[in-house]
């Protein structure tokens, strides 16, 4: 097996990809612009890094644009949302990836910490799908995939606002994908384990061996993305899937 996909399997959807300036957002931007969709490439800052991607894309033959925008804005993420439909006509799919962690001490934490990330992680899912689902709702299907972390499955000291918060969306996912099951919306949660990157370190990953022997890679990951916003997945919803190779085994 190859696990190449149906050529451009998304040709003519528009897709926004938050967080697309760090190396998961990236490579699931890629995947969807290698499968025909035209792709939302986002970033707060970085605004070199996603004109790098977009351009990159394009050498690939793919359709992509800037838009930066803090998602944490209602505003802006509105403008973000105008911004792919005015280039692409449509949107059919929202991948919300952004949100940087922390590690401290519960009694380190700050009340301002913790609100700063919940609301990077977790109110930034809930602004962009209600910008979003109008317009999903339009083409009578449309996908919402939430970028969780298997680690929040299993609990990680230090990191208890990173756990609530990816526990929220596996929560947000679920409830938003029975609401959505009727207009033909799907919404499913995708939770990395350990995925290589440039100097990471993680001692959650380090104490207890993935059983596949290595690290993920994000091509990798971003392959189980592209495979749930495609035409194969239209059953699969209020799903979370774990892509750590067997690190965390939910079986329910």
């Amino acid at each position: 097996m190859n696990g190449d996909f149906a050529p451009r399997e998304l040709e003519g959807t528009g897709a926004i990809v938050t967080g697309s300036t760090g190396i998961i957002g990236k490579a699931i931007a890629l995947a969807l612009a290698d499968a025909g969709a035209g792709v939302v490439i986002n970033g707060r800052t970085s605004g070199d890094i996603a004109n790098d991607v977009v351009a990159e894309i394009e050498a690939r033959g793919g359709r992509a644009i800037v838009q930066m925008a803090d998602v944490t804005s209602e505003e802006e993420v509105q403008g973000m949302v105008d911004a792919a439909v005015e280039a692409f006509g449509r949107l059919d799919i929202l991948i919300n990836n952004v949100g940087p962690g922390t590690s401290s001490p519960i009694t380190e934490l700050t009340y301002a910490e913790w609100r700063r990330i919940l609301a990077s992680k977790l109110d930034s899912a809930f602004l962009c799908s209600k910008a979003a689902i109008p317009h999903l709702r339009q083409h009578g299907q449309g996908v919402i995939i939430n970028i969780g972390a298997s680690s929040a499955h299993v609990g990680n000291a230090n990191r208890t606002v990173d756990g609530a918060a990816k526990m929220g969306l596996a929560g947000l996912t679920g409830s938003l994908a029975i609401e959505l099951a009727p207009d033909n919306i799907t919404v499913n949660c995708v939770a990395p384990g350990r995925i290589s990157r440039p100097g990471a370190t993680s001692s959650h990953f380090a104490a207890r061996p993935i059983p596949a022997g290595r690290e993920g890679t994000p091509e990798e990951f971003a392959g189980t993305v592209r495979f749930l916003c495609g035409p194969h997945s239209r059953f699969t919803t209020g799903q979370t899937l774990h892509v750590n190779g067997g690190w965390y085994v939910s079986i329910n």
